[in-house]
This record gives C-alpha cells, sequence and structure tokens, in this order.
C-alpha cells in the first residue's frame, strides 16, 4: 500500500504500470484519475488545494487500510497532489489490485468516494472575478454514504 500527498505532477500511466509490475497475484487492477476541471461558469485560472501535513496522510493512510480490511484486495495506491494546479492537471490518483474485478471496482469508488467528501483538503477556485472556496456537495456526500 502507498499512499503519497504530493506538490509534484504525476504520470497516472508511470503509476499505474509501476502499481502492477510483477503482480501475478491478482487478476483486477483497477485505476481513476482525477483531473481539474473547468467549472464552465466563469474560466477557472487555478485550483488551489490545502491540507495540513501529517494528518492528511494519516487520514488517506487510515481509509487505504479500510478498503484493504473490507474487499480483497492485494494491494492499493493513493495520490493526491496540493498547491496550485491549473485545469487539466492531474490532481488525484486512486489504484487497487483483487484477484476479481469486483473487489478492485468496488475498493476504487470507494476511495474515490472518500476523497471527494471527508479527506482533509480545502480546495479553493480562483477565476477571473477573484477566488472562493469550494463547499461540499449533497451529492459527494450521498455517494459516500453507500459504503
Amino acid at each position: 500500500m502507498r499512499v503519497s500527498v504530493q506538490e509534484a505532477p504525476f504520470d497516472p500511466g508511470q503509476e499505474v504500470n509501476a502499481f502492477a509490475k510483477g503482480r501475478k497475484d491478482v487478476g483486477a487492477v483497477v485505476s481513476f484519475t482525477g483531473v481539474v476541471r473547468d467549472t464552465g461558469d466563469e474560466a477557472l485560472h487555478a485550483m488551489e488545494i490545502e491540507h495540513y501535513p501529517g494528518m492528511t496522510e494519516a487520514a488517506l493512510t487510515d481509509i487505504a487500510k479500510e478498503a484493504l480490511a473490507r474487499w480483497s484486495l492485494g494491494d492499493a495506491l493513493v495520490i493526491h497532489r496540493y498547491g496550485r494546479l491549473a485545469p487539466g492537471e492531474m490532481i488525484m490518483m486512486v489504484a487497487t489490485a483483487a484477484r476479481h474485478r469486483k473487489d478492485a471496482f468496488e475498493a476504487a469508488e470507494f476511495l474515490m468516494d472518500y476523497l471527494k467528501s471527508r479527506a482533509p483538503f480545502w480546495k479553493r477556485e480562483v477565476t477571473e472575478k477573484g477566488a472562493s472556496w469550494v463547499a461540499a456537495r449533497d451529492e459527494d456526500e450521498d455517494a459516500l454514504s453507500r459504503w
């Protein structure tokens, strides 16, 4: 299991290849990469992401351990960036490896839902009209409630 909270960009292809390399004990590797998207309402210049070092890594490690315990996983990977990111940049990635695809897909969805609604990150959108903090969305909370 690997959890990384980092400012530096990452290459999703390299990450998933390294994650799956040499694995003969799993039949499925599922990955998801989140991308900073323009909101459409106003031109997004940047997404600024803040976190508390130490606390954030501990929270993400705990949730990755929970995924490993709840599903029959061989491994899990969580990467989340912080700092100033432009539209189109990779913001996060999860990958799961399991003997069967159902466990890999469900665990990846669980990790994504957690990252979206509970991970201790604070996001601010910077547009031509200024900067504003991103509020929690009901649909994100609803997605997490199914777990």
